[in-house]
């Protein structure tokens, strides 16, 4: 059969009977909202024009944001050339039954949600308040978080997809500023007669075995740390090659530091916090010139001398050490991350239109019923309730009584 040319408004009397009733099998049609992302130095969009068009023949309405594509270089012609809506105002956006953000609800968005509409962003729960949680539980919103989403064998997509690119972004802003005036003046990789430069990652999760293998490409001695000696067996066997590993032994640890050119702080968050490891102590013994770059820092950091910084100030020097510390970095490479969010999200959004709502797929999904932490305005996120001191309700207990 010939493939079908994902185009806005045609005569779907062209169509084969067989795509035809794919496109029209849906028990509810969904409306997408996309706003304009204003804050959190977010650059990227939840859908390219490819996915939207994809999503328009399936029967979905995609309205998007004036220029909300345009960070990531997606022009609102091409938007509208596959079927979707450029509104000028936010409020138009927000009237959509499903809301879709690459950056967490923010405080100005707060007042142009709908009761019982859908939300699906991020959460970054460190910046999370009380006031935006009991909004949307007030507003008896169903909020999915990008963080919480789980795919196959256990694993969680979104989060995975955005730790390749970070983990392999963070090499190229190690080389960066380790080879820069303020820094060591160290070419990152080395060459025929001059040692590598000597790279420690703390944390052997996805980013941390993404950067251990661009680092090891250019050459760069590399020792990897972390908690979970599984993760260290897994980091060697994935990327085929033996590297030294440790648990981490604080003592060890600071040896490590000492010779170290460059640190990645890696470390997952532990409910929502990430655990520092790195003391200011461990930080004042490394050497002059050196850098940190804590990718950790979305979620609090994994250093102690860690401190927000920004894409306009992305470093600052403490005890002659180089601090990168800055919040979504993926954000940083926004095209390819736009693609990878877009190839995750547009399947949900295909089952929601499926399963007529996304009530009904959080029913059979247990995938996104992990990624729902608050349900038709209940909050089911213990960790979330303890943090903000509200009421929990059992997700599985909700649905077993939601008729």
């Amino acid at each position: 059969m010939e493939p079908v040319l994902l185009k806005p408004k045609v005569d779907y009397a062209l169509y084969p009977q067989e795509v035809l009733a794919e496109l029209n099998n849906n028990k509810q049609s969904v409306s997408i909202g996309i706003p304009k992302e204003d804050n959190f130095r977010e650059n990227r969009t939840p859908l390219t024009p490819n996915s939207v068009a994809s999503l328009v023949n399936y029967g979905c309405k995609v309205s998007i944001e004036h220029n909300a594509g345009a960070a990531a270089n997606f022009s609102d012609k091409a938007y509208i050339e596959v079927g979707a809506d450029i509104v000028y105002k936010k409020e138009e956006v927000f009237r959509m039954n499903t809301i879709l953000k690459s950056a967490p609800i923010s405080s100005g968005e707060l007042d142009l949600l709908q009761n019982k509409q859908t939300v699906i962003a991020p959460i970054l729960l460190p910046s999370m308040t009380k006031n935006c949680i009991k909004t949307l539980m007030n507003k008896k919103i169903t909020a999915l978080a990008f963080e919480y989403i789980k795919g196959d064998y256990h694993t969680f997509p979104i989060m995975h997809s955005m730790s390749e690119i970070v983990g392999n972004y963070s090499v190229v802003i190690a080389s960066k500023y380790l080879s820069g005036e303020d820094s060591r003046g160290i070419l990152f990789g080395g060459i025929a007669g001059q040692p590598p430069a000597k790279l420690v990652i703390i944390g052997a999760g996805t980013v941390g075995e993404y950067a251990c293998r661009a680092a090891l490409a250019l050459g760069v001695n590399v020792a990897v740390f972390d908690d979970n000696l599984y993760r260290l067996t897994r980091l060697q066997n994935n990327i085929g090659t033996k590297v030294y590993t440790s648990v981490l032994d604080p003592i060890n640890l600071a040896k490590n530091l000492l010779r170290a050119d460059v640190v990645i702080g890696a470390l997952s968050p532990q409910n929502g916090k990430t655990p520092q490891v790195v003391s200011a102590d461990m930080v004042r013994g490394m050497k002059s010139g050196s850098v940190i770059i804590d990718i950790a820092i979305d979620s609090g950091g994994c250093f102690e001398t860690s401190v927000v910084t920004t894409n306009e100030n992305p470093t600052f020097v403490k005890y002659d050490v180089i601090h990168y510390c800055v919040p979504n970095i993926a954000s940083n490479i926004p095209k390819t991350a736009s693609y990878a969010l877009s190839n995750i999200l547009t399947p949900i959004i295909k089952n929601i239109n499926k399963y007529g709502g996304v009530e009904n797929l959080i029913k059979h999904d247990a995938g996104i019923r992990h990624g729902a932490y608050i349900y038709k305005g209940a909050l089911t996120k213990q960790f979330i309730a303890r943090q903000f001191d509200l009421k929990h309700t059992d997700l599985d207990l909700f649905l077993s009584a939601d008729f």
